[in-house]
């Protein structure tokens, strides 16, 4: 049996064209060695999952091979030194570290030290780390990697190159997932790969793990319905039909609505909280130039526009505000479902006509 490679492993960028979503970093510390003006302490710092740690092992491997004395196929591999501070925090860990780095490379130009969760340091590893990074040797360079930036002392800071890497947009998400969903022969719906990339929150590991997780289960197609139920999210589907039957003021219909979505196993404040997020993309979809801030697939898409057509701006502005006051005094409700059906009702019962003319009666 073949052992097997999670995406996150299988799929790891190897150099920095492959890396996604992180482009201005990656221009920026190519530059930096093609110019010879690369710091001798970086700190990568951002959240968990957008290639921190990817990119500090790439650029190690990248600052020898631009010595043009050595062969192309050169191996550095041992040029490069991995220290998980999250495990290795001790103080004794750090002056083990300072013996490799006064030792000069065999084999190119400089030893690199990528130092992980380096957050994780206790203050006297941090003081015993401090002069080594203030006086590097002129063969070093260190590469410090963070989710937790706040976290590293100020002497520390001031003594590095900071880069800060960005979440990842789901569009961007979007494609690479395509993109490996293609290469391994999978079938994938558009807006599929979207709910997966949002449920990622800007992270790629984790968007690959949640990919892993609903290939296994669904074998070589994902769909939107798998997606749904694997991930435990309300489909669009749900939040459509809830509008449709609030602009039909079908009060019935959307309680017994609301009771289904129950049975489903979702509570009443998840429904609640993803209606208000959906007037807000109707409303979104209802202009031209801000239909780019709706993070949809097409298909998808193409259901907002339909819908926001046939609703008034007005409508919309109020149904937002109804529904994210309910969000936000869902909690303090002693009867929560009750809360959420009131709000329902209030929903089906805007009535914009009958407020204009008792204001002309006025």
């Amino acid at each position: 049996m073949e052992q097997y490679i999670v995406s996150a492993r299988k799929y790891r960028p190897q150099t920095f064209e492959e890396v996604v979503g992180q482009q201005a970093i990656t221009d920026t510390l190519e530059k930096a060695i093609a110019s010879n003006h690369l710091a001798q302490a970086l700190l990568f710092t951002g959240p968990r999952g957008v290639g921190k740690t990817t990119c500090a092992r790439i650029l190690a491997k990248k600052i020898n091979q631009e010595d043009e004395t050595l062969k192309a196929d050169a191996d550095f591999s041992f040029n490069i030194f991995e220290l998980d501070a999250a495990s290795n925090n001790s103080v004794d860990d750090i002056r083990n570290l300072i013996e490799q780095v006064r030792i000069p490379p065999q084999t190119g130009k400089y030893k690199v030290f990528i130092i992980d969760e380096v957050h994780m340091l206790t203050a006297s590893a941090f003081n015993a780390f401090l002069k080594t990074l203030e006086e590097p040797p002129a063969h070093v360079i260190f590469i410090l990697a963070t989710t937790e930036k706040h976290k590293i002392i100020p002497t520390i800071l001031s003594r590095c190159q900071i880069y800060d890497f960005k979440r990842i947009t789901v569009n961007a998400i979007k494609v690479y997932l395509q993109k490996i969903a293609t290469e391994e022969g999978i079938k994938a719906e558009d807006d599929a790969l979207h709910i997966i990339a949002q449920k990622a929150d800007g992270a790629m590991r984790d968007a690959l793990s949640i990919f892993d997780r609903i290939v296994s289960f669904s074998g070589k197609e994902i769909t939107l319905k798998i997606v749904s139920e694997n991930l435990n999210v309300l489909d669009y589907d749900t939040y459509f039909e809830a509008t449709n039957l609030i602009e039909k003021r079908a009060i019935p219909d959307l309680l017994t609505l609301l009771n289904t979505v129950l049975d489903r196993g979702f509570d009443a404040h998840h429904f609640i909280s993803g209606l208000a997020s959906h007037f807000r993309d109707l409303l979104v979809a209802k202009d031209a130039q801000t239909i780019a801030l709706l993070e949809v697939g097409e298909n998808t898409k193409t259901k907002y526009l339909a819908q926001a057509n046939v609703l008034n701006a007005k409508f919309l502005l109020t149904a937002i505000d109804i529904a994210n006051t309910c969000d936000f005094q869902y909690k303090l409700s002693r009867n929560q479902r009750l809360h959420v059906e009131l709000a329902l009702m209030q929903l089906a019962s805007i009535d914009f006509e009958d407020k204009k003319k008792s204001l002309i009666t006025k």
